[in-house]
């Protein structure tokens, strides 16, 4: 075998490091006390509900002390020292949530067929029933334990934790238990293995019996995101991720003041004719975030707005990632022809000697026609891209929008690039650049039939240097973030040049939309759930902001980009034309609406979650009204309903199923506000579901799950509310405000159709026609005012809130406002 090349020794590097890191957290899972957690959560959720937040908590034995997230890190000391105390906190969580959803509801009786210490672990081998070892995959953590866990009152006195290694033939397991105690110096790490634990490593020298096993959660992310956290170190810009700093001004004014001339940073250029292109596809903030992108700094934010084009920019961006060149190449090569000018029309010295032995294979080295051809070499070596999104939905967009509309090479014309998307639940229209899918193709059928009946181990070390092969060479590599920690990734000859991370996980993102899921409320509240993004931004490193949107009625858009934005978003061209619609006659349908519903909120028993029955009705009352009068709405999925809460879906799913049938799932998207981040519809419904006035609203009062659910729109954004409950919260206060100034407050009472009889609809009518009316009438008002006012001095303040009329202007001109009000509250 021959010696290994750098990049296979650096691939055993990274496995090396990555074995170590996780290794590392095993031990630390491994050692904890299941029972002690379950308790120590009860506890906790006692306090929370009697309101005893200033008692001071307890926490699990060796748990590191939790300390806020700072924008800024002394040191890489502090900064692994921080987010890995946060990290176990939230592995804790999901523990306890496994728990509590069910994980923990079922237990199967195993033999235990072998066991080994090595490498400072024990090894079990787990006989397993044959109908219960497919539940069970690699990095689930179980509770291993002599009695049935769970199974009465009193509690098991031997057991511990195990993580799944893998499967051994057709029903073992293989699994790995820390039982032992250690003190490592070098890693500040001591553990000490509980009572229950040392009970089970004294079980496992007497004779073979039953134990018992239960699954209650899988720890892959977990581990991958443990393994990033502590490669930190290694990376190239270490020193930016602590300091949230734009290191590339410092280096500016250093080299600034060193020379007269500007400072070349190591930018690159955009072709022309591809620079042409995209001027005429994209806005001046897109350019300037494309642009961006070739400055070469080892971070760039940017931050996308709901509607700014954030996926287009994305396309923009590799297009110019691929395509672009070293600023710097065309000053080399006027160095190279000035030093060599027969490299251009000039005249080699050199052809001017001809050989002594008059050889007639001479060929001159600058004229010959006929120059060799480059054999396994490509003429160009692009940049190697990864592709990253939170979640598959969000990365198969991306891959869809990357085959369908394609990107733009130099000279700006359209090819599909060479792309594979990597990972689980890839959707059916991207199915043809699975990773899956590109491996079949590589196999023949011929060598697909030997991989099929060799050994198993075999079959899998060649379908995995496939792998790798088709990773090194595709341009983009599309990935979800949890699954670029991957192995295989790891094993890559080739590494990445440019990342690109879209939606929460925040390189080009936006974090007034939804922040990565944290379930540990105590590392929230240390501000786990702050994203890399929010913190740089808070840092005050530079960020690029689209600023157009593209995807809102101008209605729509008003209130985030006031709260949200700070008025800084504005409307392209016709967006206001585009997604104008026949239903908008009547302001119960838009463009935006508030219903102002008083229902009555509930949980359901043994979950979590809160329902609104009231809410629920009202939905599927709008949505057969709506329907009813613009039948060319059945023609397609042209609406969603979202609710933050996972039951009131489920309950209005069921609701829509029964009223119109299976074609609901068809016609109408129902979702979480989670689940429908980076989509839209023509018609969005928002059922916010929390209606106690004095109970408080939860997590509905997340301003930026507020932002996402509000901006899914393009056509008609229709809240359905309890007001008096939702004005707890400043931001839904704001909106609330907002919406009676705007006269877009609706009052809705039962019988619930009445809001939609004619009579109703006739009044809603008229009055938007007396508001057409009078505003034209002010605006022809404030003109002759003008032409006859003296100028005002530039330090008197104007008043640009001329959109909705005062009450004493309106009663001037002979209209009522409060008229309309009043009519609904009556019905």
């Amino acid at each position: 075998m021959g010696a290994l090349t750098a990049a296979e020794k650096e691939s055993e590097a990274r496995e090396a490091r990555a074995a170590s890191n996780q290794a590392r957290l095993q031990k630390i899972v491994l050692s904890w006390d299941f029972y002690r957690l379950l308790a120590l959560a009860k506890i906790k959720n006692k306090r929370g509900k009697r309101g005893d937040k200033d008692e001071e908590e307890e926490t699990p034995e060796g748990a590191l002390k939790l300390r806020a997230v700072p924008d800024k890190f002394k040191d890489l000391e502090e900064y692994l020292s921080v987010f890995e105390a946060l990290l176990l906190e939230e592995c804790r969580a999901q523990i306890i949530r496994g728990e509590e959803e069910g994980g923990g509801t079922q237990c199967h009786m195993v033999g235990l067929a072998t066991w080994e210490k090595a490498n400072e672990f024990y090894f079990m081998r787990l006989a397993v029933p044959a109908d219960a070892v497919e539940e069970f995959m690699e990095n689930d953590l179980l509770l291993l334990s002599r009695e049935k866990p769970l199974g009465g009152a009193r509690l098991p006195t031997t057991y511990a934790f195990g993580a799944v290694e893998g499967r051994e033939g057709a029903q073992t397991l293989r699994v790995r238990m820390h039982l032992d105690s250690e003190t490592s110096e070098k890693d500040g790490l001591t553990l000490t293995p509980t009572a229950a634990a040392l009970r089970l490593r004294q079980a496992l020298q007497g004779p073979t019996s039953a134990w018992y096993i239960m699954k209650l959660c899988n720890m892959s992310t977990i581990l991958r995101e443990y393994t990033a956290l502590r490669s930190v170190g290694s990376l190239p810009f270490v020193d930016v991720i602590l300091s949230a700093a734009d290191a590339s001004k410092d280096a500016a004014k250093k080299k600034k003041t060193q020379a007269t001339q500007p400072a070349d940073l190591g930018h690159w250029n955009i072709p022309q004719p591809l620079k042409e292109y995209l001027q005429g596809g994209h806005n001046s903030s897109q350019m300037q975030a494309i642009q961006a992108g070739l400055t070469r700094k080892p971070l760039v934010l940017i931050q996308g707005p709901p509607g700014t084009g954030k996926t287009q920019t994305i396309l923009g961006l590799l297009s110019v990632i691929l395509h672009s060149t070293p600023a710097k190449l065309p000053a080399k090569m006027l160095n190279w022809m000035k030093a060599s000018p027969w490299h251009g029309n000039g005249i080699n010295p050199r052809d001017l000697i001809m050989p002594e032995d008059g050889d007639d294979g001479y060929f001159s080295a600058s004229h010959n026609a006929f120059r060799p051809e480059k054999v396994g070499a490509k003429q160009k070596l692009h940049a190697h891209v990864l592709v990253c999104a939170p979640s598959n939905s969000a990365l198969d967009e991306i891959v869809l929008r990357l085959l369908r509309t394609g990107l733009r090479d130099e000279k700006g014309m359209m090819y599909t690039p060479n792309i594979v998307r990597v990972g689980l639940n890839a959707h059916h229209s991207v199915q043809s650049v699975s990773m899956d899918t590109l491996v079949q193709h590589r196999l023949s059928s011929t060598e697909r039939s030997a991989v099929s009946a060799g050994p198993r181990a075999t079959a899998g070390m060649e379908r995995d240097r496939i792998r790798i092969q088709i990773l090194d060479e595709a341009a983009i590599v599309c990935s979800t973030l949890s699954f670029s920690g991957a192995g295989v990734f790891k094993r890559m000859n080739r590494g990445f040049d440019v990342v690109v991370i879209d939606e929460a996980a925040q390189a080009v993102g936006d974090p007034i939309q939804l922040p990565a899921t944290v379930l540990s409320t105590n590392a929230v509240q240390h501000g786990y759930g702050m994203s890399l993004f929010k913190r740089f931004q808070q840092a005050g490193y530079p960020v690029q902001m689209l600023n157009t949107q593209y995807r809102m009625h101008p209605q729509i858009r008003e209130f985030p980009s006031k709260e949200f934005y700070h008025e800084a978003l504005v409307d392209g061209d016709e967006v206001e034309l585009q997604t104008t619609r026949p239903w908008h006659e009547h302001r119960c349908f838009g463009p935006f609406a508030f219903l102002d519903i008083a229902g009555q909120e509930s949980q359901p028993p043994g979950s979590g979650s809160w329902v609104n029955q009231d809410e629920a009705d009202f939905v599927l009352v709008l949505y057969k009204c709506l329907v009813g009068m613009y039948p060319s709405l059945k023609d397609g999925p042209h609406l969603a309903v979202i609710s933050p809460y996972k039951q009131q879906v489920k309950l209005i799913r069921e609701l829509f199923r029964d009223a119109i049938g299976v074609e609901a799932t068809k016609l109408i998207d129902i979702n979480t506000v989670d689940g429908f981040q980076g989509r839209e519809k023509d018609i969005a419904i928002f059922s916010c579901v929390r209606a106690n006035p004095k109970g408080g609203i939860g997590f509905v009062s997340d301003y930026r799950r507020m932002n996402v659910g509000l901006t899914r729109a393009r056509a008609s954004m229709l809240v359905v509310g309890c007001s008096a409950a939702l004005k707890q919260d400043k931001h839904w206060n704001n909106l609330i405000t907002s919406a009676e100034e705007r006269r877009r407050l609706l009052k809705v009472s039962k019988p619930y159709h009445s809001l939609f009889s004619d009579q109703s609809l006739e009044a809603m009518k008229k009055l938007d026609e007396e508001e057409s009316q009078l505003r034209l009438l002010l605006a022809e008002k404030k003109a002759a005012e003008k032409l006859v006012e003296p100028p005002k001095s530039a330090d008197v303040e104007m008043d640009n809130n001329d959109d909705y009329p005062e009450e004493e202007e309106a009663e001037e001109i002979g209209v009522n406002f409060g008229d309309f009000d009043e009519e609904v509250e009556d019905i």
